[in-house]
Formats: structure tokens, sequence, C-alpha cells
């Protein structure tokens, strides 16, 4: 089992930065694909970043990429995601999640552990 906390979620304005922290514990964190995924009210759970065991290769979706910044720290169990030039339809509740495969990371039925998730709120 791997146990999935995330944070530092809040309200912010337009073209705010946020950084959510995502703590795991449980297996060996290391040996895991890390993502984040969004939902907003009403819509499906979108992928918006992955990031492989190593941290040696990262993956954005179109609508963050050059905003957002995934990152992980091994020795510490946590993975992060530093977000920039926040836009009010970056509105959602964030997940942190974790994959034991490094394929096809993109999509949701690959990951097998989630967090609670934190709510990320951009005012206009």
């Amino acid at each position: 089992q791997v146990h999935l906390v995330e944070s530092g979620g809040g309200l912010v304005q337009a073209g705010g930065s946020l950084r959510l922290s995502c703590a795991a514990s449980g297996r060996t964190f290391s040996r895991y694909t890390m993502g984040w995924f969004r939902q907003a009210p009403g819509k499906e759970r979108d992928f918006v970043a992955a990031i492989a065991w190593s941290g040696g290769s990262t993956y954005y979706s179109d609508s963050v990429k050059g905003r957002f910044t995934i990152a992980r720290d091994n020795a510490k169990n946590t993975v992060y995601l530093q977000m920039n030039g926040l836009k009010p339809e970056d509105t959602a509740v964030y997940y942190c999640a974790a994959a034991a495969t490094q394929y096809n990371i993109k999509y949701r039925y690959e990951y097998d552990y989630w967090g609670q998730g934190t709510q990320v709120t951009v005012s206009s």
C-alpha cells in the first residue's frame, strides 16, 4: 500500500502561483511514477503532469505546459507541482497518484493509489 496526502491548495488570484505537495508513505516511493490529476465540478478527472521514478522524464498536458512544473524528492518521499500563471480555468480539486508502470501514465486507469485531493481556486 501507498498512502498519499496532498497539501498546498488554496485561493489565489489569476496570475498567481501555488505549490502543491504530495507526501507518500508505505511501499518504496522511488519505484513509482507519480502523477497529478485535477477534477473540476461536473467534469472528468484529467491528467495534469507526471514524473518518472528517477525524475528524469516529465510529462504535461497541453493546458499547463510552460506554466506548471512537476518535481520529486525521493529522499523525502514527496512530489511537487509548482503552478505559475494560474488561470480561473485551473480551478479544480487536484489529486496526487502513484503508478507502478511507466507506460500510458496520462491515463487514470494506470494509477494504483490516489490521495484525497486538495482544492485550488483561482479568482479572476
